[in-house]
């Protein structure tokens, strides 16, 4: 019966380093991913916006999360596959040396293309494996926008009517509606989250409501607005 014991002892000894080690890599996976991604989405701002200095520096913190993420995924963790997590390593370090080399030759639209494509993959990665946070739907509120800016411009060239800018705007309110309802308790009552999202529903409600009045130079007003919300949203929730 002892001897049994010392056994099962030895055996399960050896088999805690593995169970530890394995919860390690899914604590890591979870602190770093939302860690680079933070330093991507502010590294995209910065390069947009012109200031190649601060996203540089964002770049770097993402690189540095992203070399640690990709030491910690030798061995996938649920609900990623192995394939899909070395395949999102491979190409994103390609993305960042591409996006660093951009920033080093001050060429700061190029380098938001690179880090744009990146977060492409990692939002899509996500999606496959069925993660829905605030930050995805926040990533798409990008795609939704493009369209509203189209029609919006159309709109002012007579080439789209009222309908389709109210449509527009309904979609756009949508997904505002869906990131609210994405946020945690903490974030949805942060002053600053209210604000962006209460602000942004509320133009989009009133770009439509513009279109049908026909007021282009409302609409465009509104449009402008709206960038601007779904940006500073991306750049603090994304």
């Amino acid at each position: 019966m002892l001897r049994r014991a010392i056994i099962l002892s030895l055996v399960l000894s050896c088999l805690a380093p593995s169970v530890h080690l394995h919860a390690a890599e899914e604590a890591d996976i979870a602190a770093l991913m939302p860690a680079a991604m933070a330093s991507l989405r502010a590294a995209a701002s910065y390069a947009r916006t012109g200031n190649i200095g601060l996203a540089q520096i964002e770049l770097d913190d993402a690189r540095r999360a992203w070399a640690r993420l990709g030491g910690v995924t030798e061995r996938a963790v649920a609900p990623y596959s192995d394939r899909s997590i070395s395949g999102l390593i491979a190409g994103g370090n390609d993305r960042l040396s591409k996006a660093d080399a951009a920033l080093t030759a001050g060429d700061g639209a190029r380098a938001a293309v690179d880090i744009a494509a990146l977060r492409r993959s990692i939002h899509a990665l996500r999606r496959e494996a069925g993660v829905a946070e605030l930050s995805d739907c926040v990533f798409e509120l990008a795609p939704v926008m493009d369209a509203l800016r189209n029609v919006a411009a159309r709109f002012a060239s007579s080439k789209a009517g009222p309908g389709e800018v109210v449509e527009a705007g309904a979609a756009l309110r949508a997904q505002l509606q869906r990131c609210n309802d994405l946020a945690t308790p903490e974030i949805a009552s942060q002053a600053e989250f209210r604000r962006l999202i209460d602000g942004a529903s509320a133009s989009a409600e009133e770009i439509g409501r513009a279109a049908r009045e026909g007021d282009a130079g409302l609409v465009h007003r509104y449009e402008i607005e709206l960038e601007s919300f779904v940006n500073l949203l991306d750049f603090r929730f994304g």
